[in-house]
């Protein structure tokens, strides 16, 4: 480890070059890598017709295939007729083999190609080292190994091939040498297919990216919410404790000569409620913003709909409600939860759907309370205003809070309809007189 650190950075750069070409050139010669089909969804296959498609994923197999068919033909072609037999073979099958190869061993494919570009010169006649049937092999050989790998690999088979092809120039005795045209080929092939690499690579990192992002936005936008609906109900519950604490202190003076174990258990009722009080607000402090102020007004309930249905036709809003059942007092959390849906939906329609209308229909059934918001599609020649995408999800966490149901999405009109349920529990219920709507 010290002796690392005390090296140069330039040394480590050119030990982990090195490394890399070990590992991708050497150690993986005979990895088996099958080269997978197009995805069916993809850039080049999706715009075709779905018949087409199962088809079309094995291109890049028939391409292969087809430039392998092409390079024994020729390697056949180019042997002298003076060597025919095992000499084309070679000449023609060594090639073809190399790019077969690539579909299933890509990096045993290109030493195949390397260590048989001299054998082939020899079987055939022309050029060298490369004669036309290995030229094409080999060039096709580096561009789909290049493809299968990375970019560094293609740097290095492109430099192997410039030594090996150097190298067999001087022992050739040839005067045609095709060294030179395999460097300026092969440089401008690989090259194209590491800047395809690159820009693939980079579209795939930013598709990561952005579902991360969303992920993540998601996830504040929930804690967002959730914080919020913590904040209200501490003032709805701290309200509840304070009335049980104040009535436990003042119980005992209400009855004459209480008994002492009455007074005692009073006291235990109001310290208990007093304690629970303080837990609850040590626990609101730990989501609660350091810039958020308490409200000094109480929580709306839904006797406060009309002063919020005044305020959105204030602001261009037609909006009618409807109210059925038997309306009665609920429990203050499903009173508050009720509003602020309400609300919300109310606000979506004003941002998203401008120049609408909006119904709001409140039905006080046996089992509960329902809501149903329904507006119409956008009209006029205001635009939408995008949201920060936290209505919906503050609808859905305030009803499952209450293990209630909820539903939303477009209507077929191109409008939008919320429709909510909210049970509240017999015990908790207190009848009363029907009102008007």
């Amino acid at each position: 480890m010290t002796e690392n650190k005390t090296r140069s950075p330039e040394f480590r750069l050119a030990a982990g070059a090195i490394g890399g070409a070990r590992q991708d050139l050497f150690h993986d010669v005979l990895a088996y890598r099958p080269l997978p089909p197009l995805a069916e969804d993809g850039p080049m296959v999706r715009w075709l017709p779905e018949r087409l498609r199962k088809r079309a994923v094995w291109t890049p197999h028939a391409a292969v295939g087809a430039l392998a068919l092409i390079v024994l033909l020729a390697g056949l072609t180019s042997t002298p007729a003076s060597m025919l037999g095992i000499s084309a073979l070679i000449a023609g099958g060594a090639p073809a083999a190399a790019l077969g190869l690539t579909l299933i061993r890509p990096v045993l494919a290109f030493w195949v190609s390397v260590l048989s570009t001299p054998v082939v010169a020899v079987a055939s006649s022309g050029d060298w080292p490369w004669v036309p049937s290995s030229f094409a092999a080999h060039l096709g050989v580096l561009i789909v190994v290049a493809a299968r790998t990375r970019p560094r690999t293609a740097a290095w088979m492109w430099l192997i091939t410039l030594l090996a092809g150097s190298f067999l120039d001087n022992f050739g005795g040839h005067y045609s040498s095709t060294v030179s045209g395999m460097a300026v080929v092969s440089a401008f092939a690989l090259l194209l297919v590491a800047m395809v690499q690159v820009r693939r690579d980079a579209e795939r990192e930013v598709t990561v990216q952005r579902t991360v992002t969303a992920v993540e936005r998601d996830r504040r936008t929930l804690l967002e919410e959730r914080t919020t609906i913590a904040r209200e109900l501490h003032d709805v519950v701290a309200h509840h404790m304070s009335v049980v604490a104040i009535q436990a202190e003042a119980a005992p003076y209400r009855v004459e000569d209480p008994q002492p174990e009455l007074v005692q258990a009073f006291a235990t009722i109001r310290e208990n409620a007093v304690a629970a009080l303080t837990e609850l607000r040590r626990v609101l402090g730990v989501v609660r913003a350091e810039d958020h102020e308490a409200p000094d007004a109480p929580q709306p309930t839904l006797a406060d709909l009309g002063r919020l249905l005044d305020n959105v036709r204030e602001a261009g809003l037609e909006t009618t409600r409807t109210v059925t059942g038997a309306v009665r007092e609920l429990p203050q959390g499903v009173e508050l939860s009720a509003y602020r849906i309400v609300q919300e939906a109310l606000s979506n329609t004003l941002r998203h759907a401008p120049g609408a209308s909006a119904r709001v229909e409140i039905s006080y059934v046996l089992g509960g309370l329902g809501l149903r918001v329904l507006n119409g599609p956008a009209r006029g020649l205001v635009k939408p205003s995008p949201g920060a995408g936290h209505g919906i999800t503050g609808m859905r966490e305030r009803v499952a809070m209450l293990d209630g149901e909820m539903t939303a999405g477009a209507t077929e009109d191109g409008g939008y309809e919320v429709a909510v349920f909210l049970p509240v529990a017999p015990a908790d219920r207190t009848g009363q007189k029907g009102e008007g709507a």
